[in-house]
């Protein structure tokens, strides 16, 4: 008997950046996201247990092997938890909203969305149909096993990832879920994705966690996220402190640019356009007042975050000044979402 699961899962963007990891994807500080919505992956897996073994991957209904390697890998993982992966016929076909590979988190809403077309297929295969909390807690184990930023991929609106002073639910192992604790000034949030280049990066964010091993500055750099979560977990409670989520967030966003560009192997993945946007950004926020402000993951494309009340005057200073350093003048317009969706 086959059985199959689709599901829409969100990539998200992290305000405090993971970089670094030990063990099997553990985190060397927490991370703290806003889940998107236009951006997502949708996949849907069939699976043929007590079958010749198989693994077809697809995307857009056409062969990816270039995939084969990293879901191999994330399935010798997880065998634990689906012992039945090992003798069953496997199908996976998904696309994404997004270009992947160019530092939007790919995989974070790739690597989600399988976690819940497994764990969906394992409760049809026992079952059961309950998604408590609990239930999306082991989601999010299994989808970090995959990508670390995976797990923050499962809730809505604000996930934090990584233990946290303070914060007793907190796990390395999992993330867990935000929005209670955040004024709903900040989850409606605008994310405008300035798309500088949409080519897949030269250096993998694996790789790049790989070199934080023996950079110089690794431990003040964890010391320092730890520090700016407990920040922003404050400001996230009070829109008057919008000025203090500026200055927190976009000081993440050139932290993990420089921890590229500082350490023994270094590289740089910004590019001329990303610090033309930048320095308008900051031009424009100066003599307009209006709290825009930038983040980035790791890529050169720019997250423009913004309260939805300024939609209208921000989408026009995109028109005359931003878009010409897009390619091709690509933008996507994206904002802060409400996590997973189950498709029929």
């Amino acid at each position: 008997m086959s059985h199959t699961s689709s599901w829409r899962s969100p990539s998200n963007i992290a305000l405090i950046k993971y970089w670094g990891k030990y063990d099997l994807q553990l985190p060397h500080n927490p991370s703290l996201s806003f889940t998107l919505s236009a951006c997502h992956t949708d996949m849907t897996m069939s699976v043929t247990p007590e079958s010749s073994p198989s693994l077809t991957i697809l995307y857009a209904g056409n062969p990816k092997p270039a995939f084969n390697e990293k879901i191999n890998s994330f399935f010798s993982r997880i065998e634990q938890y689906f012992p039945w992966i090992k003798n069953s016929a496997i199908v996976i076909d998904s696309i994404n909203t997004f270009p992947y590979g160019a530092g939007i988190a790919s995989s974070a809403s790739a690597m989600s969305a399988m976690a819940l077309c497994l764990q969906d297929i394992d409760d049809q295969r026992n079952g059961k149909k309950e998604k408590n909390a609990d239930w999306w807690k082991r989601v999010s184990e299994i989808a970090r096993l995959g990508s670390g930023s995976a797990c923050r991929s499962l809730y809505s609106s604000v996930s934090l990832w990584g233990k946290t002073d303070g914060v007793e639910a907190s796990s390395d192992l999992y993330a867990i879920p935000w929005k209670e604790l955040t004024n709903p000034y900040y989850t409606t949030f605008e994310d405008t994705i300035l798309v500088v280049s949409p080519s897949e990066k030269e250096v993998s964010s694996s790789v790049g966690h790989q070199l934080m091993e023996l950079h110089y500055y690794a431990a003040t750099r964890y010391s320092t996220a730890r520090e700016n979560v407990s920040r922003l977990i404050t400001v996230l409670q009070e829109p008057a402190l919008i000025n203090k989520f500026i200055a927190v967030v976009e000081s993440e966003a050139l932290q993990l640019h420089a921890l590229m560009m500082s350490g023994m192997n270094p590289f740089l993945l910004l590019e001329p356009g990303t610090i033309a946007i930048i320095k308008e950004i900051w031009r424009f926020r100066k003599d307009s007042g209006l709290p825009v402000c930038f983040t980035l993951d790791a890529g050169p494309n720019v997250h423009l975050l913004y309260p939805a009340e300024h939609k209208a005057k921000v989408a026009e200073w995109i028109q005359t000044e931003l878009i010409k350093h897009c390619a091709e003048e690509q933008v996507i317009l994206d904002r802060v979402g409400s996590g997973p969706e189950k498709l029929s």
